[in-house]
């Protein structure tokens, strides 16, 4: 196979909705952080942490805190506790992106991804992304898990201009 056949196969595959599948079973390790700019920002250094957010996440669909304020530049360690008996994830996004993910995800509940902005949390488990902040406005995150967004699993993030 050819290296221009093989990412040919890799980009259908990853527009196609063939992923991984979002469940409670164990997720394999994470790759090399992909580095993307997104309009909330890029995934962070652990070395650059400037402060740890702790999330708790519960199964009355809610997220403890669910109003945070941080400062354009940031880098910050986002520290999720589930204290549920099911998964739960937390997803950075702007409420459009947010949209767009729980209705694919509704079409394709087995869906998985692994993103720097996302994480996934089994039952009694803790999970952690980085995220910097070098953006600012308001953004989102979400619990996009079937059901769970519709119930009002979400939250909200000002990003303040330095």
């Amino acid at each position: 196979m050819t290296f221009r056949t093989a990412a040919l196969l890799l980009s259908l595959a990853s527009t196609t909705g063939l992923a991984f599948a979002h469940g409670n079973e164990d997720h394999k390790p994470a790759g090399p952080v992909r580095m993307e700019q997104k309009p909330w920002g890029i995934a962070g250094e652990a070395k650059a942490v400037t402060r740890t957010i702790e999330i708790g996440m519960t199964d009355a669909m809610r997220f403890t805190p669910d109003r945070l304020e941080v400062r354009q530049g940031e880098t910050i360690r986002f520290v999720h506790n589930n204290a549920g008996k099911v998964m739960h994830e937390f997803v950075l996004g702007t409420k459009k992106d947010l949209d767009e993910h729980a209705a694919l995800m509704k079409k394709f509940p087995g869906m998985e991804h692994d993103e720097p902005y996302m994480s996934h949390v089994a039952p009694g488990q803790r999970g952690e992304i980085v995220w910097r902040f070098n953006r600012a406005g308001e953004f989102d995150f979400a619990c996009l898990l079937p059901g769970h967004y519709e119930a009002g699993m979400v939250g909200k993030i000002k990003v303040v201009a330095q």
